[in-house]
């Protein structure tokens, strides 16, 4: 099932400022899907359309089966905004409380939510304590919380792990890999494209306004994966007809087929050539990125 589908989605801003030039993607139940792009993409403008926050100038397609727009749909979605702020003399259990209430969660199931999710985000034994208190990393692992709240089918993060350690990313990836087995559906918005990449099932990189690509990682990068097969000494002569490249004792075969590379590996033995190492390589999310933003790929490629 998809969760959010939308097509085409412009906004215009007064002075004729489009932030958002025709905006298409695809998020399924399920699936953690990451939204990355340089500052000034378009990132948080097409996030506040699908919260209703602000109007699109054109969309079509639904959230969670309704139009998108519909306010109604969004008792079942949990949304953490970028820089988000807590009333600083509530303590971490009131914040719950309240944000639950809003969400119009029963009083009884907000107490039994609002003391599981303090301890699955590692904040027990601050439930009593005034926000004011908490880390920025701790605010972070609260916000989670909250949108949690609702007990939502579709999850829209902004930056979750913004000002938090290792130890807390590593946490709170560990969480949104349960939610997806629990069936949810996570829109992510990060600019740490490590943890996107070690999280996400696809992503989506959006310059200017567009979509420049979208899909899983590895089909994204299919085009760049190769394997090097690094030796000890010069490079044999014969393996100049079977590499694509060399560069000083490594040698460069494209493709992701290992039975490509077995014969040269036979050889190299039968040659007594040491050999260092044998490693598949492909572009990371970074390498995506940066090719996105140099315009070097059209909007739309590999679903």
């Amino acid at each position: 099932m998809t969760a959010i589908q939308i097509n085409g989605v412009v906004k215009i801003y007064r002075g004729n400022v489009h932030a958002l030039q025709g905006v298409s993607l695809e998020v399924m139940d399920g699936e953690i899907f990451g939204l990355l792009g340089p500052n000034g993409a378009g990132k948080s403008t097409l996030v506040k359309i699908l919260m209703t926050v602000i109007h699109a100038t054109k969309v079509s397609g639904a959230m969670l089966g309704k139009p998108i727009g519909d306010r109604l749909t969004l008792q079942d979605v949990g949304y953490l905004p970028e820089h988000h702020l807590f009333p600083y003399y509530l303590t971490g259990k009131q914040v719950l409380h309240h944000y639950g209430a809003l969400a119009k969660v029963t009083r009884n199931d907000r107490k039994t939510r609002a003391s599981k999710l303090l301890h699955r985000l590692g904040l027990s034994g601050w439930e009593n304590k005034k926000v004011g208190t908490y880390s920025k990393g701790m605010l972070q692992r609260l916000g989670i919380a909250q949108s949690l709240m609702n007990d939502p089918k579709l999850l829209i993060l902004d930056e979750p792990t913004d000002g938090v350690d290792p130890v807390g990313r590593r946490e709170i990836r560990d969480l949104l890999a349960e939610l997806r087995e629990e069936g949810r559906a996570i829109f992510l918005n990060s600019h740490l494209l490590s943890e996107l990449e070690m999280v996400c099932d696809r992503v989506a990189i959006m310059v200017k306004g567009l979509v420049r690509m979208q899909g899983t990682i590895d089909s994204l990068t299919k085009d760049s994966k190769r394997y090097e097969i690094t030796i000890s000494g010069a490079i044999p002569d014969w393996a100049t007809a079977c590499c694509d490249e060399i560069q000083n004792n490594t040698m460069i075969i494209r493709g992701d087929d290992p039975l490509v590379i077995q014969p040269m590996l036979d050889r190299l033995r039968v040659d007594n050539t040491t050999i260092i190492s044998v490693k598949p390589v492909r572009e990371n999310l970074e390498d995506l990125f940066m090719r996105a933003v140099d315009n070097k790929d059209t909007p739309g490629a590999a679903q």
